[in-house]
């Protein structure tokens, strides 16, 4: 059955070598995350870093890591879900031969060993192009993580031989995965039926399709409510991910929907190519559904996960706005408090001082540690600076408060809580102010507590309100001897972006890799469903079409198949925008919703332009032929 099976594979290359790419590109996104991730985690800081420095360190270290692993489930996910589909496809159009290996004579098992030893053949095909493919990645993924500043200059992630066990594992096993749905099936399918094209053959439908569908719609709705009920990070998380479930989902029932919504698209005043493209996309529901399901996930993880980022930020941007109470903003070094207040036209003025910390926390038998900020602030100034934070009256002396960053505790925990290199002890959590969308200092200390060394050297701002008919140009020029003066309006919006380019990175470092390869996985369909319809050119050719007509016609019935897909993946990107305006409702107590706009046109642009090229260049592959001696050669 292996000989059969290796044939079969080097026959049907045109099917099978769109799979074999998929996996490939999943081995070696797959080797290149886990290295990655892995050379992140045990680097080790530079000798010679200051505390502050150290704390910067580590956090780009951790982003980096975190980064890295995203894009490892990420790639697992689309590994999985791209190489079953563009399988699951190839045994769809070769239900056929697999009828007429059952009418010779062959059994389910022998069916069921045929496909396996082609999915095989298939793992180790895509494993060896995909291990030399994985050391490129992991340069290149290196470089971006080096470029945008999560990790330092010259940063290369370590090859380990382990890791080739890891790239076959995966290559075996994302093929092994993608073809046991499709082999069941196909074995539980009667061979006249299949030869028919009749009963269980032609239903698409499939009770996994319906298990799958149902149970990530349900996944995805659920999301949508327990989003704005967990918080600032909890909630975010959980709304970024409604888009994965929804599209899966949308996925999965995308042959019940595509007919459907194929009737809803124009067709030029009743032109015949136009008719006859709609007509394929229902007749032809396998191929419709194999083509639009990877772009359904391609648009729903890039626009959900962009849409979630940006309203993010924007929320974050508007609530900073709410909550600061201030004319001018000074960035300076140290404690400057003093020296701003004393400067004509100043009414008051609160500084804050960054300073590196360190803190761990019991929970049971578990400690849990993590390095951060905090701020060293006078409470009474930094509550009228902030409106909204609550009393800091109870923050004096040996306390804390917890802080916007939403890790610090609430009032009645204790923190074990070390400054530079200083260790303060445990300390009671005597307040906290509100969690920020837009995250911030773990916790808040008291002035007098943390060391003088890191006070004096640490990063301040300060927040200056100036007296009533205080002409504000005169004063900004008189602090401007302090330090580096700014409106807030203006310090807002720098900050923000800062904060913004962040988000920007680590989304343009997961999902781009990640949209690539579900790009990759539609061109794969629109190759493989040409490449099986030569008969069909050739019938419609021979009813009196030109070539140049059914090359336009493959062209129409592509991008009706694409806009189809744009169509459910903006579905369930409206999923996660959804859970996006219920969590910065509640957590801002302001509904905000920011769209990127230039991505949402590029993405919609660029499936057009892609699907479009590649169907003219499979279709006109296609219709090469004499489509006598191909209507020939099926009798």
């Amino acid at each position: 059955m292996l000989r059969l099976s290796c044939s079969t594979f080097t026959e049907r290359w045109p099917l099978f070598i769109g799979a074999a790419l998929t996996v490939s590109l999943g081995v070696a996104l797959v080797q290149s995350s886990l290295l990655v991730l892995i050379s992140a985690a045990t680097l080790d800081v530079p000798a010679g870093l200051s505390a502050a420095d150290t704390v910067r360190f580590t956090e780009g270290a951790a982003v980096a890591v975190t980064v890295s692993a995203l894009t490892l489930g990420f790639s697992a996910f689309l590994a999985v879900f791209i190489v079953g589909s563009t399988f699951a496809f190839t045994v769809a159009l070769r239900r056929r031969d697999l009828a007429l290996l059952r009418l010779a004579g062959g059994g389910r098992g022998q069916l069921h060993r045929l496909l396996l030893g082609e999915a095989v053949l298939l793992g180790v095909v895509g494993t060896a192009a995909g291990v030399p493919a994985g050391i490129a990645t992991m340069s290149f993924q290196s470089w971006l993580l080096s470029t945008l500043g999560f990790v330092p200059d010259g940063f290369t992630a370590q090859w380990r031989i382990w890791i080739l066990g890891v790239s076959v594992g995966v290559g075996l096993g994302v093929a092994l995965a993608g073809v046991l749905v499709a082999a069941r099936r196909a074995a539980e399918v009667r061979p006249l039926e299949a030869l028919r094209d009749s009963g269980d053959a032609a239903r698409v439908m499939t009770v996994g399709r319906w298990v799958i569908g149902v149970l990530f719609t349900a996944g995805a709705i659920a999301l949508i409510i327990l989003a704005p009920l967990g918080g600032a990070a909890g909630s975010m998380a959980m709304a970024v991910n409604v888009a994965l479930c929804g599209s899966v989902a949308l996925s999965a029932l995308s042959p019940l929907l595509v007919p459907g919504v194929a009737r809803l698209l124009p067709t030029g005043n009743g032109a015949v190519l136009g008719e006859l493209a709609r007509a394929n996309m229902r007749d032809g529901v396998r191929r419709s559904a194999a083509t639009a399901a990877p772009l359904i996930v391609l648009v729903a993880l890039v626009l959900g996960q962009s849409g979630a980022l940006t309203s993010f930020a924007a929320a974050g941007e508007a609530e900073q706005r709410r909550g600061t109470a201030a004319d001018l903003v000074v960035e300076a070094t140290g404690p400057v408090g003093p020296r701003v207040a004393a400067v004509a036209g100043v009414a008051g003025a609160s500084t804050e001082i960054e300073v590196p910390v360190a803190i761990t926390r019991s929970s049971g038998e578990d400690i849990e540690g993590e390095t951060g900020l905090a701020l060293v602030v006078d409470p009474a100034e930094y509550a009228r600076a902030h409106p909204g934070a609550g009393s800091l009256d109870g923050l004096r002396g040996r306390s804390v408060a917890g802080g916007p960053g939403g890790e610090g505790g609430s009032p009645g925990d204790t923190l074990g809580v070390r400054v530079g290199g200083t260790d303060l002890g445990p300390l009671p959590v005597v307040a906290a102010v509100p969690a920020g969308i837009g995250g911030g200092a773990e916790v808040l200390l008291p002035p007098g507590l943390a060391p003088a060394a890191e006070v004096v050297a640490g990063m301040s701002r300060t927040f200056v309100a100036l007296e009533p008919g205080a002409d504000a140009g005169a004063v900004a020029a008189a602090l401007a001897g302090i330090g580096t003066v700014h409106s807030v309006e203006d310090w807002i919006a720098r900050d923000s972006a800062a904060r913004d380019s962040t988000s920007t990175s680590v989304f343009l470092v997961v999902m781009g890799l990640g949209g690539i390869y579900a790009l990759i996985g539609v061109i794969n369909a629109v190759v493989i469903g040409a490449a099986s319809r030569r008969p069909e050119f050739a019938a419609v050719r021979a009813t009196g079409l030109t070539r140049g007509q059914v090359v336009r016609m493959a062209l129409v019935e592509s991008w009706g198949v694409t806009a189809v897909g744009l169509m459910l993946g903006v579905v369930a990107t409206a999923g996660t925008l959804a859970a996006v305006l219920g969590t910065t409702s509640a957590v801002t107590g302001h509904t905000t919703l920011a769209l990127p706009w230039p991505l949402v046109l590029s993405v919609v642009a660029g499936a057009f332009l892609v699907t479009g090229l590649t169907s003219l260049l499979t279709s006109w592959s296609a219709t090469r032929p004499n489509p006598v001696a191909l209507l020939g050669a099926r009798e």
